[in-house]
């Protein structure tokens, strides 16, 4: 285990459901936070009273540990939701003083008519700074020496009891769940913070249901494709890959994932399909070995377990394998007559690349089809060259038809096989053009969206502004595509709790939750752009069948203002007004 993971902090703390309901003490570890690389030390803290200081504050503010937080304080919040619906709030602790044993409770919801929500479907975190960068020139190798540092606040810890230190600024970040049998209506709670030997805040909050229900997000439609990596999770929680200790790591993470909709399950079918690009590089999921006599055998145990993992969790609609064109075309496999493990480079369109991969297609096609995946199944394919893409194609078609292919594109070279790519990503900033869009939905094609180290607006690094993640949602929905892909949902840096800075791009870009199943600020309003998305689909559903073309005409324009590629003026603004715009027509 790393060093700073073995300095662990040990809190104790109560949790009160409902107002008399106790549950007995639990102990929650934390970990220790990087020190400042670039504190600010022109805040006059000294001005500052005496004792803690807290407020409710918007969630699209990202707060500086060193620095004094400038907001109005105020000690209500409100909030409008679906049954169904995950919501979150945002408070911030201050002090001069160093202080110790601030807990944080809330009471179950009740409303006027005497319907109660449980406290259970609030979970409280305190907000975790990381060492983060700046966008410079986006992609490309860069050192840290050479690019400003400073903390971000990001990892939410599930904790609700926390040491505060003097002159220092501390997020909490709540998520509230309510339930799908929800009644609707106004019900109100209060949030507690106690600090020892001083008065305990209190805040309310106050929460409006409206009478829709937002479906389990494995209903959701929304196409999320997250790139998994379990070999950094392996890695980080020093255990064998693959065992049992590893799947029982990989399960809470993996389920987090499924429970913001994910649609996809990412496989390498041969080692390194990226190159070494990531801290951890994909080792193969299925091992490769050529006989002696020069036959192939192949087994397919991880494949098999990894897949049903995430199928149980409820990840089902694609299974994405990569791939056939990896990056510089290296190929590994175990070769018996040398006894070792040897690499191979050979390009689609050539008679080693075919010796290599008829076997492949013929005994996985067969495999999958006892499975019954091979309808799901999608040969992968990240940014290659039309060259390289069509001589692939033509052998993947002869062999292995039925596949398909689920194709990142950053160079609009989906003109060139319209009718292979039953899973098309274009880079953000390069739309699809609208005849190529309504024929791919005519044949029930994927059509997403990505974005990557080249986007400074919008996206998801440690330095990002929380609300980009929203307008992530709002703009799929808005250009008239399926979903969202991001290359990297977990593959951590070095030390992911402490830095989020890599070598090759901006600090975050390579990963968007944090180990031991911590969530972040970013994937928590990455969710809340989908969630939207998702509410926006239904409500015009319901509207054109009601035949209230007004309020349906109303929601287009409102949703349409947010299709554009570039950072709009005040887009915070733009998103508050049409979240509004939202809920008051979902109660027409």
């Amino acid at each position: 285990m790393k060093l700073f993971l073995k300095s662990v902090f040990v809190f104790s703390m109560l949790l009160s459901l409902g107002c008399q309901n106790q549950k007995n003490f639990m102990v929650a570890q934390t970990y220790p936070e990087p020190i400042d690389p670039s504190p600010v030390t022109t805040e006059n803290w000294s001005a500052v009273p005496k004792g803690l200081q807290a407020s409710v504050a918007s969630t699209n503010l990202r707060f500086v540990r060193s620095e004094i937080p400038k907001i109005a304080q105020q000690n209500t919040w409100t909030g409008t939701v679906w049954k169904g619906e995950r919501i979150a709030a945002q408070l911030v602790l201050w002090s001069k003083d160093s202080l110790t044993e601030v807990n944080s409770k809330i009471s179950e919801f009740k409303s006027d008519s005497g319907e109660t929500l449980p406290s259970s479907m609030t979970n409280i975190h305190f907000v975790k700074y990381v060492i983060t960068d700046v966008f410079g020139g986006g992609c490309g190798y860069r050192k840290p020496e050479d690019f400003p540092s400073s903390l971000a606040a990001d990892a939410l810890d599930p904790v609700s009891s926390f040491a505060v230190n003097g002159q220092e600024t501390r997020p909490i970040w709540v998520t509230i769940d309510i339930p799908q049998d929800a009644k609707p209506g106004t019900y109100k709670s209060t949030f507690t913070i106690a600090i020892k030997g001083q008065e305990t805040k209190t805040f309310e909050f106050s929460i409006r249901v409206i009478d829709k229900v937002l479906p389990p997000a494995t209903d959701w439609k929304f196409h999320l494709d997250l790139w998994q990596n379990p070999y950094a999770v392996a890695r980080f929680h020093q255990v064998k890959a693959w065992s049992p200790k590893h799947f029982e790591l990989l399960k809470p993470i993996m389920k987090r994932l499924a429970d913001a909709g994910q649609k996809v399950i990412t496989v390498s079918l041969n080692k390194r399909p990226w190159g070494g690009q990531t801290f951890d590089p994909f080792e193969a999921m299925i091992e490769w070995r050529k006989k002696t006599g020069g036959t192939w055998v192949y087994d397919f145990s991880i494949f098999d377990n990894w897949v049903q993992m995430m199928m149980d969790l409820g990840v089902k609609n694609q299974i994405s394998c990569y791939s056939m064109v990896p990056w510089g075309n290296e190929f590994y496999y175990f070769d018996e007559t040398q006894n070792k493990e040897v690499k191979i480079k050979t390009a689609p369109g050539t008679k080693d690349y075919e010796d290599l991969w008829i076997p492949f297609l013929e005994q996985f096609k067969a495999h999958l089809q006892k499975k019954g995946w091979n309808n799901i199944t999608r040969i992968a394919m990240d940014e290659r060259s039309p060259a390289e893409m069509k001589a692939m194609l033509k052998l993947l078609n002869e062999y292995a038809p039925e596949f398909g292919v689920s194709f990142a594109d950053n160079h609009k070279s989906y003109k060139l096989y319209p009718d292979d790519l039953k899973d098309m990503s274009v880079a953000f900033g390069h739309p699809v053009d609208a005849i190529d869009l309504a024929q791919r939905k005519t044949k029930g094609y994927i059509s997403t969206h990505y974005v990557c180290c080249t986007d400074k607006f919008p996206n998801t690094f440690t330095f990002s502004p929380p609300a980009e993640g929203v307008f992530i949602g709002w703009y799929t929905i808005a250009a008239n595509l399926d979903g969202f892909l991001r290359w990297s949902y977990n593959s951590w840096t070095e030390n992911p709790l402490q830095d989020s800075r890599f070598r090759a791009w901006p600090g975050g870009d390579t990963y968007i939750v944090y180990p031991d199943n911590r969530s972040s600020i970013r994937f928590e309003t990455l969710r809340e752009g989908i969630q939207d998305a998702e509410k926006i689909r239904i409500l015009r559903e319901d509207l054109a069948k009601s035949n209230n073309l007004d309020a349906l005409d109303h929601l287009n324009q409102t949703v349409a203002q947010f299709n554009v590629t570039s950072k709009p003026e005040d887009f915070e603004s733009m998103l508050k007004n049409a979240k509004n715009t939202l809920n008051i027509l979902a109660e027409k």
